[in-house]
């Protein structure tokens, strides 16, 4: 299989549980594309959600995605520090099409001083009910949210110090 070479411009597609097209980011530059890890760069690019809505990002963004772990980041750089939205969703995959993921709504917001918020609780009982998630689902979810709490404590992979800043220098190069 081959995965998304440095530079080139791709899709990410997020689905849910149940197989429909939940939101897509149209142009992400690839910064590293391997199969365990895709890290990616954009700014101020069209995101078009699954009921017609478009929308574009703010400010300039480093995108996390791991094979192993089910929840990817978002690290925006904005004036007053960077803040990380953290999608807990299955691992990624890629198809020369996009980067896919399922997204099963949980959420984490972290600010620039590392403290956080659960987000979106309430519609991850919602959806779970209504798309029957299986136990082994919520099982893996509520273990994911304890390992991404601890990767931010730890200041681990895209919360350690100079990450976002040293893979937005990288993005810089292609724009």
């Amino acid at each position: 299989m081959s995965f998304p070479k440095t530079g080139s411009k791709i899709q990410i597609q997020s689905y849910k549980h149940n197989g429909l097209i939940h939101r897509i980011w149209e142009e992400t530059v690839i910064l590293k594309g391997t199969s365990k890890v895709v890290i990616g760069g954009n700014d101020r690019i069209l995101v078009k959600e699954s009921d017609g809505r478009q929308w574009r990002t703010r400010e300039p963004a480093i995108c996390y995605f791991d094979s192993e772990q089910w929840f990817n980041t978002i690290g925006m750089i904005r004036a007053d520090g960077i803040y990380y939205y953290c999608n807990l969703g299955s691992p990624f995959t890629w198809d020369e099409e996009a980067l896919k993921y399922i997204d099963y709504d949980l959420d984490i917001k972290v600010f620039p001083d590392m403290t956080y918020k659960l987000l979106d609780e309430d519609e991850y009982q919602l959806h779970r009910r209504q798309m029957n998630y299986p136990k082994v689902i919520d099982t893996i979810l509520q273990r994911n949210v304890q390992e991404l709490i601890s990767w931010i404590h730890q200041r681990k992979g895209p919360f350690s110090p100079q990450f976002v800043e040293m893979w937005y220098e990288r993005f810089l190069q292609y724009r």
